[in-house]
């Protein structure tokens, strides 16, 4: 049986023995649509861009946090390994020292009123943790 010839403009695929022309990736007539990739590089930079900048904003967020907990643990390390003989109260406000000899101490005496090497004053939370006080 000869085959049959198919006219130019009529997409038929003679492995599969069908007509294809809605499965190409191309215009298959001469009165399609000109089909042309979307350049999409000036979308994907600025997607980059932003996606970089936010991240690294996260970060520096994060980096912040981490730098601010770790002050943290230290003045609550030096306040508990320091020496004092009485229970602090939450809400007040202590001043730590460091004696002569290297050892630190916590005092209710404010560094305006003694002559002591003032290392910081400290408020105790309502959670017992110590936070560094700036300025009183």
């Amino acid at each position: 049986m000869a085959e049959e010839k198919k006219p130019d403009n009529v997409v038929f695929n003679t492995d599969t023995n069908r007509y294809d022309a809605a499965l190409k990736p191309y215009a298959t007539s001469v009165g399609a649509p000109v089909i042309t990739s979307t350049d999409t590089t000036a979308w994907k930079n600025s997607s980059i861009n932003k996606t970089n900048h936010k991240l690294n904003a996260k970060y520096l967020e994060l980096k912040a946090e981490y730098e601010k907990m770790t002050k943290e643990f230290e003045y609550n390390n030096l306040i508990f390994n320091s020496h004092f003989s009485f229970e602090p109260v939450i809400g007040e406000v202590y001043h730590l020292y460091k004696r002569e000899n290297g050892k630190n101490f916590l005092s209710l005496i404010a560094p305006d009123q003694c002559n002591f090497n003032h290392l910081g004053s400290f408020y105790l939370n309502v959670d017992q943790t110590w936070e560094k006080v700036d300025k009183l």
